[in-house]
């Protein structure tokens, strides 16, 4: 893989890390949760729930669990990585997805089109055949 695809997983990991900072502890999700509520209602969008301490915890398990893969990311931006946070990201946009489907606030869509960019972004490197990456791909170094 390229440099150049190094620079897009330390891209998405700082995207990561900018966004998800504010999920990392419940006084962070409390200030954020009602920022995003207001900006959506604003914005003619849809507010969000009230907050519970139940919403808080998995936003919180969420959110550092993100923080921390960021980190790595920034740090060490292996092909490999990318990989995997591709993956993930296709797992975050099917979730987003289904709540937006399910009519939550329309705030979301932006976070979808992020994940669903960078996933691709991610990922469509990776369907090349493999005969053509170089041995240096599953590297552990970058």
């Amino acid at each position: 893989m390229t440099m150049n695809y190094s620079r897009v997983v330390r891209v998405s990991a700082w995207y990561d890390l900018i966004v998800t900072a504010g999920f990392a502890t419940p006084w962070t999700y409390a200030l954020l949760h009602d920022t995003l509520s207001e900006a959506g209602t604003a914005l003619g969008l849809g507010g969000f729930p009230p907050l519970d301490p139940l919403q808080s915890l998995y936003a919180t398990l969420m959110g550092s669990v993100v923080v921390i893969w960021a980190l790595l990311r920034i740090l060490r931006p292996l092909p490999i990585h990318g990989l995997f946070d591709g993956f993930a990201r296709v797992l975050f946009s099917a979730w987003l997805a289904y709540a937006l489907g399910h009519g939550v606030s329309g705030i979301l869509w932006g976070f979808l089109a992020v994940e669903v960019t960078f996933g691709l972004l991610q990922l469509v490197p990776w369907t090349r055949r493999v005969t053509e990456w170089p041995s240096s791909v599953c590297a552990t170094e970058s």
